[in-house]
C-alpha cells in the first residue's frame, strides 16, 4: 500500500508540475499538443520496443490477456444493454459513450501506473495492442457509416485494415515482439538512443496531462450527464470488478490476478475524445469521462493496492 501511494503520489506530482507550467503561462494549447505529439509518435514507441525486446513474453501473452478481453466484452456490453435503451441515444453518440466504459488510457496513465505499481510497463503492452490494432479501427469504422448516413459520403474499407500498421505504438510494440521472439540481438550504439529518447516518454504524457487539466474547460453540466455517469461507473468500478471476478475464476492468484485488476481500473483514454471531436458525436460526455475517471481513478487504484497489492 505505501507503495502505491508512492507511486500514484509521484505521478500526480508530475501532472501538476504541468498544470503550474500552464497556470503560469509556460506552456500554451499548440504546446501541449506538441507534448502530446512527441509522446505518442516518438518516446512511447521507443520505450515500448526496448521493453519488449526484454521482456518475458510468457508472461506479456498469458491468460491475463483473455481475462482483459472478456473484462472489456462485459463492461460494453452492460452500457449497451443500459445506456442504449434508457437514454436513446444515436448511433454516433452511443458508441461514444460505449468507448468510454472501457476503452483504457494505457497509454498516458497506463504507462507510468504499470512502471510505479506493477515495475512492469510491458503489461499495458497487450491492452495498447487490443485497442489500436482491433477495437479502434472497428469502432471508427462505425463512425464513418453513422457520417455516411448523414452526409452521404461513401467510405473506403481499406483505411480500416491499415490503420493499427500506421500507428506509431503499434509498430513499436511489435517490432519489439518479433526481435524478442526472434532472438535478435540490437547493438548497444542502436539501444542507447532508442533508451534515452524512450526516457521522455512517462514524464512529457504526465506533464500534458496536467497541462491540459489547466487549459481544457472543466466539466459541466448538459444532457449527456446521466450517460456520463454510466459510463464513468462502469469505468471506475465495474471494470475493476470484473477483471477480478474473471481472473478469479480463471485461477489467477498474486502479482497476475493484482495487474488485470489494476489495468480495469486505468481512466478512459483521451482518444476516446479526440475521436469524438474528429466526427462531432458525443464529444462533451467523452470529455467529462476522461476527466471524472481520471480523478475518481485514484481511489479505485488505492483501493487496489490495499487489497490486492
Amino acid at each position: 500500500m505505501q507503495g502505491a501511494i508512492s507511486g500514484i503520489s509521484t505521478i500526480w506530482v508530475v501532472i501538476a508540475v504541468g498544470w503550474f507550467i500552464a497556470h503560469r503561462g509556460l506552456v500554451n494549447q499548440p504546446g501541449r499538443r506538441l507534448m502530446s505529439t512527441l509522446a505518442f509518435t516518438v518516446g512511447s514507441p521507443a520505450l515500448l520496443f526496448s521493453l519488449l525486446l526484454e521482456a518475458d513474453l510468457a508472461h506479456v501473452f498469458s491468460r491475463t490477456v483473455v481475462v482483459t478481453i472478456a473484462a472489456v466484452a462485459v463492461v460494453g456490453v452492460l452500457y449497451l444493454a443500459v445506456a442504449i435503451p434508457a437514454f436513446k441515444q444515436s448511433l454516433g453518440d452511443g458508441l461514444i459513450g460505449f468507448m468510454s466504459s472501457f476503452y483504457t488510457n494505457a497509454a498516458n496513465f497506463g504507462l507510468p501506473v504499470a512502471v510505479a505499481l506493477l515495475q512492469d510497463g510491458t503489461w499495458v503492452a497487450p491492452v495498447m495492442l487490443l485497442q489500436l490494432a482491433f477495437i479502434m479501427p472497428i469502432c471508427l469504422a462505425i463512425l464513418d457509416v453513422a457520417a455516411s448516413r448523414r452526409t452521404g459520403r461513401r467510405t473506403n474499407p481499406w483505411k480500416y485494415l491499415l490503420l493499427p500498421v500506421r500507428n506509431p505504438i503499434t509498430i513499436g510494440i511489435l517490432a519489439g515482439l518479433a526481435m524478442n521472439l526472434l532472438g535478435v540481438g540490437v547493438p548497444d550504439f542502436v539501444m542507447r538512443p532508442v533508451e534515452m529518447i524512450g526516457g521522455i516518454a512517462l514524464p512529457l504524457m504526465l506533464l500534458s496531462f496536467g497541462v491540459s487539466m489547466r487549459l481544457d474547460p472543466l466539466p459541466g453540466k448538459g444532457p449527456h450527464r446521466a450517460p456520463l455517469w454510466v459510463a464513468v461507473a462502469l469505468k471506475v468500478v465495474v471494470h475493476p470488478l470484473a477483471a477480478w471476478a474473471i481472473g478469479s475464476a480463471m485461477g489467477l492468484q498474486g502479482t497476475d490476478l493484482y495487474a488485470v485488476t489494476i489495468l480495469g481500473a486505468l481512466p478512459t483514454a483521451q482518444n476516446v475524445y479526440i475521436t469524438a471531436s474528429r466526427y462531432g458525436e458525443g464529444e462533451m460526455l467523452a470529455r467529462d469521462a476522461v476527466f471524472w475517471t481520471t480523478i475518481l481513478s485514484v481511489a479505485s487504484l488505492l483501493v487496489i493496492a490495499a487489497l490486492l497489492g
